[in-house]
């Protein structure tokens, strides 16, 4: 597949200080580091780590991206906010890389799109990398194409939990239900009211077969969660559920931050 970034898109980033509203722009200070995962079946997967700067972490978002044939990769906005901001508010570290065959200015992971199958390994590869630096209370949190694989894939024992934002279910079975019912570990699916493929009503219903899955329906937003209110909305549902006593975030910030322009280089 072709890269989802083109590779000449480059970061501006100038040293700032608060006081500050949190919006797109604004990079909280993190230790930030570039990794690589290695799956199973042999692949190089590039991906960052943001880590709290002055503290441990308390929690640990393992993110995976939307569906990478439709623009879906470790920088879509969301997760991008998230890694942005959680480590600095909430001491979350948070851990995105791009799926196999996916691009971003971070790099390209080896491999090949596979429609959620192959994926399976580069799941398995970031619980690991998650495992082996110790990262503590780990959630999965998938977005869209992300929620289906997670679904289907992030069933190893150091996964508390999953958050699951715009869940089309496009890929995941009754089956895939079912066994999370037996499991019992929580879910929360964060679900737009407008959204394009399943809605708040719809995802109570094909829920219903995993009793402990929390629907929340986030009024007003689409699909895509555009919107600096939404996407604030979306992480103080996500720190209640892994951070619950940095709920609710700020939403402004005084002191040291970076200003973040995309630009082509």
């Amino acid at each position: 597949m072709t890269a989802v970034v083109p590779p000449s898109l480059s970061q501006l980033v100038v040293p700032a200080h608060g006081p500050v509203q949190l919006g797109p722009a604004v990079r909280l200070p993190a230790r930030r580091t570039d990794v690589e995962l290695h799956t199973p079946d042999g692949l190089r997967l590039v991906g960052e780590l943001a880590l709290p700067l002055d503290r441990e972490p308390v929690a640990t978002l393992v993110c995976l991206h939307p569906l990478p044939t439709h623009g879906g990769y470790m920088d879509s906005h969301v997760l991008l906010k998230a890694a942005q901001r959680l480590p600095a508010l909430a001491g979350v570290a948070v851990l995105r890389f791009n799926l196999r065959g996916v691009s971003s200015p971070r790099g390209t992971s080896e491999g090949v799109f596979d429609a959620g199958d192959a994926e399976r390994h580069d799941v398995t590869a970031a619980l690991a990398f998650a495992e082996d630096h110790g990262l503590p209370a780990v959630t999965v949190l998938g977005w869209s194409f992300g929620t289906d694989l997670a679904l289907r894939h992030a069933r190893e024992e150091l996964v508390e939990q999953l958050v699951l934002l715009s869940p089309p279910l496009r890929w995941t079975t009754d089956a895939d239900l079912r066994w999370w019912a037996e499991d019992g570990r929580p879910i929360t699916a964060l679900v737009p009211e407008h959204d394009d493929y399943l809605q708040p009503t719809q995802a109570v219903e094909r829920f219903s077969l995993a009793p402990q899955a929390r629907v929340v329906p986030l009024v007003g937003a689409k699909h895509l969660v555009v919107g600096e209110g939404h996407v604030r909305g979306v992480l103080d549902h996500v720190v209640e559920r892994v951070a619950p006593a940095a709920h609710p975030l700020p939403t402004s910030w005084d002191g040291p931050y970076e200003r973040v322009t995309t630009r082509i280089a």
